[in-house]
C-alpha cells in the first residue's frame, strides 16, 4: 500500500465501484463498441485516402473528424480494457497526465472540426458558385492547422500545472482513465487556476463554436428559404443533414454530462462514470455511421471494400 501523502505513488483507477465482479461481463459491450469505433473511423479514413472522388474539402474535414475520434478511442481504450480485463489499476503520474492531456485536447479538437464542417456547409449553400475558389487546398490546410494548434496548445498550461501539485488526500481516481477534474480533486494546493481555466477554455472553444455553428445555420436556412424550387431546397438542406446530426450528437452529450455533474450529485457514482463514457464513446461511434448512411459516395465506397460493386442510387 502506497502512503497517502506520497506524491510519487501511482494513481489507482477504480473502474466501476461495486461492480468489480462484473468487470469481465462489462468488458464485452465496451470491447464491441471500441472495435466498432476503430473499424468505422478507419474505413472512413481509408476511403477518403483511396478514393479520388472524395478528395474534396468536406471529406478532408471529415477525415480530421475520424482521426480525432480514433485518437479519443485509442487514448482511453488501453486503461479501460486493462482495468476490466486484467484488473490493472495502477497508472503512473506521467501516463495519467499524458492521457488527460490527449483526452481533453481531442475533445476541443472535435469541436473545432465540427465548426470547420459548418463553414464548409455555409460556403456550399450560401456561396455555391464560389465554393471551389474559396475552399481551395491552401485554406483547407490552414483551417486544419488552426484547429489542431488551438486544441493542442490550449491544454498545455492546464496539464503543466498538474506536475506541481502534491497529492496528499488520496491516489484513487474515480474512473477507468484519467481526467483533469478527477486529478485536481486529490491535490493539496491552490487549484484556483485549474478551476477557472477550464471554464474560460470551454467558453472560448465549445460554447463559442456552438454559437457560430448556430449562426451559420440561421444564414443557411435564410438562403435555403429564398430558393424557389422545393426540390432544390430539399437538396440544399440534405447537403448539411449529416453535419447537423453529428453536431447534435456531440453537444447533446456535452450538455447531458454537464447537467449530471452539476445537478446529479445524489446519483450513484457509477451513473457519472457511464455518462462520461457516453460523452467520449458515443460521438466517435455515431459519426461514421451518420456519414455512411447519408453520403452516397461513402456508401458506395464501403460496398466496394466488401466486394459489393453494386452502386447505390
Amino acid at each position: 500500500m502506497w502512503p497517502t501523502g506520497s506524491s510519487t505513488a501511482p494513481f489507482l483507477l477504480t473502474g466501476f465501484p461495486g461492480l468489480e465482479k462484473a468487470h469481465c461481463w462489462i468488458s464485452i459491450p465496451f470491447f464491441i463498441v471500441y472495435a466498432s469505433v476503430i473499424l468505422g473511423n478507419s474505413i472512413l479514413l481509408f476511403l477518403i485516402r483511396d478514393d479520388r472522388s472524395l478528395h474534396e474539402p468536406i471529406y478532408y474535414f471529415l477525415a480530421m473528424l475520424a482521426a480525432t475520434d480514433l485518437g479519443v478511442t485509442l487514448t482511453t481504450m488501453p486503461t479501460v480494457m486493462g482495468v476490466l480485463w486484467l484488473n490493472h489499476r495502477e497508472i503512473s503520474h506521467e501516463s495519467c497526465f499524458s492521457q488527460a492531456y490527449f483526452i481533453h485536447t481531442l475533445s476541443v479538437m472535435e469541436s473545432g472540426v465540427l465548426l470547420a464542417l459548418a463553414y464548409d456547409c455555409f460556403v456550399a449553400i450560401c456561396n455555391p458558385l464560389r465554393y471551389t475558389s474559396i475552399l481551395t487546398d491552401s485554406p483547407v490546410v490552414k483551417i486544419g492547422i488552426v484547429v489542431f494548434m488551438r486544441a493542442f496548445l490550449s491544454l498545455i498550461p492546464l496539464i503543466l500545472r498538474l506536475h506541481g501539485f502534491f497529492n496528499c488526500h488520496s491516489h484513487i481516481l474515480s474512473h477507468t482513465f484519467c481526467l483533469h477534474q478527477d486529478v485536481i480533486k486529490l491535490a493539496c494546493a491552490d487549484i484556483t487556476f485549474n478551476l477557472i481555466y477550464p471554464v474560460v477554455l470551454a467558453s472560448l472553444t465549445g460554447f463559442l463554436n456552438s454559437v457560430i455553428i448556430l449562426f451559420s445555420y440561421i444564414l443557411i436556412l435564410k438562403t435555403v428559404m429564398n430558393i424557389a424550387s422545393g426540390e432544390e431546397r430539399a437538396k440544399a438542406l440534405n447537403t448539411c443533414i449529416s453535419h447537423v446530426c453529428c453536431v447534435l450528437v456531440f453537444y447533446i452529450t456535452v450538455i447531458g454530462l454537464t447537467l449530471i455533474h452539476h445537478f446529479g450529485k445524489h446519483l450513484p457514482h457509477v451513473v457519472l462514470i457511464i455518462m462520461s463514457f457516453v460523452y467520449f464513446i458515443f460521438p466517435p461511434l455515431m459519426n461514421p455511421i451518420i456519414y455512411s448512411v447519408k453520403t452516397k459516395q461513402i456508401r458506395n465506397g464501403i460496398l466496394r471494400i466488401f466486394s459489393l460493386n453494386r452502386p447505390i442510387s
